[in-house]
């Protein structure tokens, strides 16, 4: 920290206060649980900041995960190289715009009348670290010629010699789950299962959105069925565990996406469930399953819901992919997407107005 420049001694002045300090001890260990070596952190005592004072804005954007699939199958077509790098202690770099003091930590001595370290980068704990981190790495990824996405702050883009260069069923449909008002809940971390399927869903696997939101659904006051649904995803898991994304360049960029509903599927109060994915080269690189807000009196009402869904998403992702494709010099593809219900194609192309259809106007929420 001392080679880093990321405190100097300082005097704290009057009416200012120093932020605590404390070590953090970890011990790493090997695979086979021998030590490797002891390791400590020092850190802020950020719960202690004050608003306005120590710190203001704390926001820090993190790359999507859509955009991640997609920088690596627009980089599948072309044949660009794929690298990936850490910055170790990252925070460390991060330049402070706000005068931060902290307490001196312990066992190290100031020489001279200095009573406190003032902060000229950040240190793990404060609560604007990870923005500062982000300013100043966004500060030098732009000085080397890289451009900020407009649709998505964590990918840059830059054009070197004519070249792009970019920095960036599961469940048993026969089974019913239903609520329970029952006062005893299933002694088995529900909870913990769910998230751990949610993070799976969210990042590689498409084929268990709808059971996991499905599931999630009864996180309040879990059943044994509920658990025994969970248990049924982890084991189809296990069983798919080779599947992943696999991205199929061919001679032109294939972009398309595709919208489903089912309808009243939920029997506690018979709302329908949302569902699109978006592929790019033969592979999602977006998907969704979200329960509908309202109740749809007909299958073409959930239909037309869920591809309004659908068409949210699809826009943001069909501009982020022209943005790319400008700065690579290749044919920009239309935004298509495919819907197999009949009556909620024509009630997009024409203003049809019958009995189940006539309380629909923009959007139901």
């Amino acid at each position: 920290m001392r080679l880093r420049g990321v405190f100097r001694a300082a005097k704290l002045p009057n009416g200012q206060r120093a932020i605590g300090t404390k070590w953090v001890f970890k011990i790493k260990r090997k695979a086979d649980g021998s030590i490797e070596k002891y390791k400590a952190r020092l850190v802020a005592k950020g719960f202690k900041q004050k608003y306005g004072i120590d710190y203001t804005e704390t926001f820090s954007p993190v790359v999507k995960y859509v955009t991640l699939r997609m920088v690596i199958a627009i980089a599948k077509y072309f044949g660009w190289p794929l690298d990936q790098l850490d910055v170790v202690t990252a925070f460390l770099y991060g330049i402070m715009k706000e005068q931060v003091f902290c307490a001196v930590p312990e066992g190290v001595d100031l020489d001279g009348d200095f009573d406190c370290l003032e902060l000229v980068k950040a240190i793990y704990g404060l609560k604007q670290a990870s923005r500062v981190w982000n300013e100043t790495f966004d500060e030098f990824v732009c000085s080397i010629g890289f451009q900020v996405s407009a649709f998505d702050p964590c990918l840059y883009v830059k054009v070197v010699d004519g070249h792009c260069v970019l920095v960036v069923s599961p469940v048993d449909m026969s089974t019913r789950l239903v609520s329970s008002d029952a006062a005893t809940k299933v002694n088995a971390p529900f909870r913990e299962a769910v998230g751990a399927l949610m993070h799976l869903m969210t990042a590689t696997r498409p084929d268990i959105a709808y059971a996991v939101g499905y599931v999630s659904r009864f996180m309040e006051n879990p059943q044994e069925e509920h658990w025994v649904a969970v248990k049924r995803i982890f084991r189809y898991l296990q069983g798919t565990k080779t599947h992943g994304i696999c991205f199929k360049p061919g001679n032109k960029i294939d972009f398309r996406g595709y919208s489903d509903a089912d309808w009243a599927g939920d029997l506690a109060d018979r709302k329908s469930t949302s569902g699109y994915t978006f592929m790019l080269m033969g592979a999602p690189v977006s998907w969704g399953s979200k329960k509908q807000s309202s109740v749809s009196l007909s299958t073409s009402e959930a239909e037309y819901i869920a591809l309004s869904l659908a068409i949210q998403e699809g826009k943001w992702i069909h501009r982020l992919l022209c943005e790319i494709l400008t700065a690579a010099n290749e044919t920009r593809p239309e935004l298509m997407i495919r819907e197999d219900n009949q009556s909620c194609i024509k009630m997009t192309k024409n203003p049809v107005n019958h009995g189940r259809a006539k309380h629909i106007d923009i959007k139901l929420p």
